[in-house]
């Protein structure tokens, strides 16, 4: 766990000094993000979905994921816009409070907090729940909030089907009675192993915070649905679940409190919804996520 703690916080580092260095071009970020989005994250949604070994009883852990981000997207369009926020910064926060860092920062904090077995349960609450919402319900979201005019059903579809993250997707699940050759597992996991500490420096290299202060109100909204609100309804709606392990309720709700996915970020700026907005909901909830999520998980009983 304070590997993971020191990677992010090292990589952050070196994106803020990059940034003030001066050495790397204003397209730095774009670059970036689209290799992330069309390389990396392909890469480690096709090695992880492939290698997934799925068991029926943890379709609630799977479930979890996606009711944060319908949450996020019913809370933060109420609000929202009672703040005076843009369609483009609501759209942000649904975006980086709908998905939570359940890959690279979940499941180590799982492991260290909880043990080996709450590993399947963190991988299906990762897999089946915020990579699927990441390629459908997000990009959806994105799309139509960029779109100028409204987009028909088939358009936004058709965004859906194109994003590389979604192909590696339906890919994985396709060859899954096939095994891949060692060298293409090999591949895989290089690239894939890039997508945190790349994601992570540019977010620093994004990062900002003389800003800090006018986006105050944003960032209390849209953390305290992601750190706090969320988790305790997802706990309140497991008491209902009968016959549920106690491992199974333990990760579903740390994995729930997580802080906002990094490649939510991306995807935000990708789409340029409130970049600025996105990368302070990843950047400032991180740290935060290390003193919440461990007492959220003390109430799991």
């Amino acid at each position: 766990m304070g590997q993971v703690i020191g990677l992010l916080g090292v990589c952050l580092v070196l994106g803020v000094l990059a940034r003030r260095s001066g050495r790397f071009p204003e397209g730095t970020a774009p670059a970036f993000n689209a290799f992330l989005l069309n390389v990396s994250l392909p890469a480690l949604v096709l090695r992880a979905m492939h290698r997934l070994e799925f068991a029926p009883g943890l379709m609630v852990a799977a479930v979890a994921p996606w009711l944060l981000f319908g949450g996020a997207v019913l809370f933060l369009r109420l609000l929202g816009p009672r703040l005076g926020l843009s369609r483009e910064s609501v759209t942000a926060l649904i975006l980086t409070a709908g998905l939570g860092n359940t890959a690279f920062v979940g499941l180590p904090m799982a492991t260290a907090l909880l043990g080996p077995a709450s590993v399947a349960v963190a991988v299906v609450v990762d897999q089946l729940g915020s990579f699927m919402v990441l390629a459908t319900l997000a990009t959806l979201t994105a799309a139509r909030a960029r779109a100028r005019s409204a987009l028909s059903a088939r358009t936004l579809v058709r965004k859906v089907l194109v994003f590389p993250p979604f192909q590696a997707l339906v890919l994985a699940l396709v060859l899954r009675p096939f095994a891949f050759p060692d060298w293409l597992e090999a591949v895989l996991q290089r690239l894939g192993d890039l997508l945190t500490p790349l994601a992570l420096f540019i977010v620093g290299f994004q990062l900002r915070l003389q800003g800090l202060r006018p986006r105050a109100p944003a960032l209390v909204l849209g953390l305290s649905y992601k750190l706090v609100l969320a988790p305790l309804a997802v706990l309140g709606l497991l008491t209902f679940v009968p016959g549920l392990a106690l491992v199974v309720r333990q990760t579903t709700v740390l994995q729930i409190a997580m802080a906002p996915m990094v490649t939510a970020a991306i995807l935000a700026a990708e789409h340029e919804l409130d970049p600025e907005l996105a990368v302070l909901m990843v950047g400032v909830g991180i740290p935060l996520s290390f003193l919440s999520a461990p007492l959220l998980l003390s109430l799991v009983h």
